[in-house]
């Protein structure tokens, strides 16, 4: 553990205008508070604080932020206050403790629940002062490294599945490469312990076995390259457990057929000499095809710049090798916090465009699971790089989608997609994204995020504004239908319902707004004698248990969406012209049924509603039997017949084969119950079918 003046020595190193007795203050400060608590290894628990301090001095950032270090867990784990830290130490550091101290609130939510506000509320400090997360993966980082102290297998297992889950892959986004090596091979170690061990294992054969083979190729390269005229820094290493486990479970296979376990980095003086290098190291072994990226013009997100490429070493070993300048390695290896080094003079925000997308994560998530879901998404690595029409670069996960870019370029560009051309062409929504594509975007002001988007995208920002918008949609839906269920309700109170009885109704249900009100009402979470005494209080007193009310009319549910404000019965498939009623379930919505479905008359116990369908309205799916006569032709003479009436086949399935017919079930996308009974008139007259009915 550093002692007091070695910290303080550290940080006057590359700081010499550090206060330091600020930095006195703050070690004792800790030492004091922490007392005589202990950690799970049996060390004075303030050990930690001050090694996380160190780890920050390591990448020489500022004395708030060294402070920030020895501070953090005092709120959390002693009797100091945010207040306290204010008082003592400013507003500045009072405000990083804060933003990397977990609520103490929340330590009795489940642990999903637990885990995402903690989470929300990182993200928030976060994208205030980057400082927020550097001390908060120093201090990740210092856990992993004691995590084997802790004797409970199951919490190692949860902190080792946080740390490899959000923590490493936050350490990628922001650069700092050492670190996240680190905690994945520490949390490697704990959630796959036979993998570990046995590569391990055999990376010790290997090493023992090779003879220096890996300084020998770094010499190689470093004579090619010397004799091309350019000065260089070549070093290798093996890749670390972890990378050749991902490797193995990437392309199934095993330890003995992953080749390219070898790493090697050149380093140089200019950016030139890092393409002069790749030119000699290609004109010296061979290369192999569609390995090798070009980090330099184009960064990371991260701001990660080098040349990958692979090689042929003799005759069969696969070598990486990357090459970069010395300022790019440090950049590389340290990311953002090398930018918050005190000889750099600018500092970053913090508030770069992965960061906004993760704020709009967290305002978007509904709950803990998505939360949780829709940040592990936007935080993890293997990128594509995508263009605008302009020519304005996007990296995006792979695997992504034109519905992805839209969210990426903006949130209300992604809500009124309607189509997209890529390359030029137009392409299905779904179509995944290669290195290089153009998209552009085709958009509609009428448009609104589609729920079945979310069976194609992969970003959390997509996923996260899809889910939202749709839930306001449903939500604005069903208090429509709430809306006018209220009104019918407020037609059986004694009285006259106006804006002053509704006022104290929502006091006395404890609610905020009319809307929720009605949203209440429309999903059945409330009952029609619940709302009348809250209208008028003991008006329902001398009531029947269940009234005999006729509504006065039916309810329309013009403007609403299927699927959305209401859901269409898959046992009768209503369509518009069909009489039909609505069945309102608690939490479902409103499922609507054509009046002579036989599942209304099993005798479900439920409130029913009297529905009718808007004139306008048009579009719904139709579901058929057809048995047509088995023989050549006769399956394309029913298309002809769909064709012909202008209707699209959602799906077609055999259900019986008794020669000499065959039974089809098809749904059809028709505008009406006209329309569907002009199809099936058209089949009915058809030598090709001898039976046509509807399902």
């Amino acid at each position: 553990m550093l002692r007091q003046y070695e910290l303080v020595e550290r940080v006057q190193e590359y700081d010499p205008d550090a206060d330091e007795a600020l930095l006195n203050r703050a070690y004792v400060y800790t030492v004091q508070k922490h007392g005589t608590q202990t950690r799970a290894s049996g060390d004075p628990y303030f050990s930690h604080p001050v090694e996380v301090a160190g780890l920050m001095t390591d990448l020489k950032l500022d004395q708030e932020t060294i402070m920030t270090a020895l501070l953090h867990d005092t709120v959390e784990d002693t009797l100091a206050t945010i207040d306290d830290i204010e008082a003592n130490f400013g507003g500045d550091v009072a405000r990083l403790v804060d933003g990397v101290t977990k609520l103490s609130k929340i330590e009795q939510m489940p642990e999903n629940e637990r885990a995402a506000e903690n989470l929300r509320k990182f993200l928030l400090a976060m994208s205030e002062d980057i400082r927020v997360l550097l001390v908060k993966l120093g201090d990740r980082l210092h856990n992993m490294r004691t995590l084997h102290f802790i004797k409970n297998p199951e919490k190692r297992q949860r902190i080792a599945r946080e740390t490899m889950d959000i923590y490493a892959p936050l350490a990628e986004r922001v650069g700092m490469y050492e670190y996240m090596r680190e905690m994945q091979m520490l949390a490697f170690e704990q959630l796959e312990p036979e993998a570990f061990a046995t590569i391990t294992k055999r990376l010790e054969q290997i090493r023992s076995e090779d003879g220096g083979q890996v300084d020998a190729i770094a010499l190689d390269m470093k004579h090619a390259l010397s004799e091309a005229g350019i000065v260089t820094e070549v070093s290798g290493r093996e890749k670390h457990p972890y990378s050749i486990w991902r490797k193995m479970a990437e392309r199934h296979v095993s330890f003995e057929q992953v080749t390219d376990i070898m790493a090697f980095r050149v380093i140089c003086e200019d950016v030139a000499d890092c393409y002069r290098a790749l030119g000699v190291l290609h004109t010296t072994w061979q290369f192999l095809p569609g390995k090798f990226k070009d980090y330099i013009s184009t960064p990371k997100t991260n701001g990660y710049r080098s040349l990958h490429t692979s090689l042929i070493y003799g005759k069969s070993m696969r070598v990486e090798v990357q090459i970069r300048t010395r300022e790019m390695h440090k950049l590389n290896e340290f990311g953002y916090a090398a930018h918050w080094a005190y000889k750099q003079g600018e500092r970053p925000d913090g508030q770069v465009g992965w960061l906004r997308d993760l704020i709009e994560i967290v305002d978007a998530s509904h709950d803990a699971e998505e939360l949780l879901e829709h940040t592990r998404m936007a935080i993890y690595q293997d990128r594509i790089f995508a263009f605008t029409p302009k020519g304005a670069l996007f990296q995006l996960p792979k695997g992504s989608t034109p519905v992805d870019f839209a969210f990426a370029v903006h949130t209300d560009l992604g809500a009124q997609t309607v189509g997209a051309k890529i390359n030029g062409r137009h392409m299905p929504l779904r179509t995944q994204l290669n290195n290089g594509d153009v998209v552009e975007i085709i958009k509609s002001d009428q448009a609104d995020p589609q729920m079945s988007w979310l069976g194609f995208v992969v970003t959390g920002k997509a996923r996260a504004a899809i889910r939202r918008a749709v839930r306001l949609k449903e939500r604005a839906e069903v208090a429509e239908i709430g809306k006018k269920l209220f009104d019918e309700i407020a037609l059986r109170v004694p009285a006259k319902v106006g804006k002053k009885a509704t006022r104290e109704a929502l006091k006395r249900l404890e609610m905020e707004e009319e809307e929720d009100l009605y949203y209440a009402i429309g999903a059945a979470k409330i009952e029609d004698r619940a709302v009348m005494e809250a209208l008028v209080p003991g008006c329902t007193a001398d009531m029947e248990e269940d009234p005999d009310w006729t509504r006065s009319k039916a309810l329309s549910i013009r403007g609403l969406t299927p699927g959305v404000g209401f859901q269409l019965a898959e046992c009768c498939h209503p369509v518009p012209g069909d009489r039909i009623v609505g069945i309102r379930k608690p939490g479902e919505g409103v499922e609507v049924h054509a009046i002579d479905c036989a599942q209304l008359a099993s005798g479900i116990d439920t409130d029913w509603l009297d529905l009718s369908w808007n004139k306008r309205s048009k579009g719904a799916v139709g579901r058929m039997r057809v048995t047509l006569y088995d023989r050549p032709g006769t399956l394309a003479e029913m298309a002809g017949i769909f064709a012909q009436n202008h209707v699209n086949v959602k799906s077609l399935e055999q259900t019986q084969l008794d020669h000499p017919f065959t039974t089809y079930e098809i749904d059809l996308e028709v505008q009406d119950l006209a329309h569907l009974t002009r199809i099936l008139s058209a089949l009915r007259a058809s030598d090709a079918v001898a039976q046509a009915e509807r399902v």
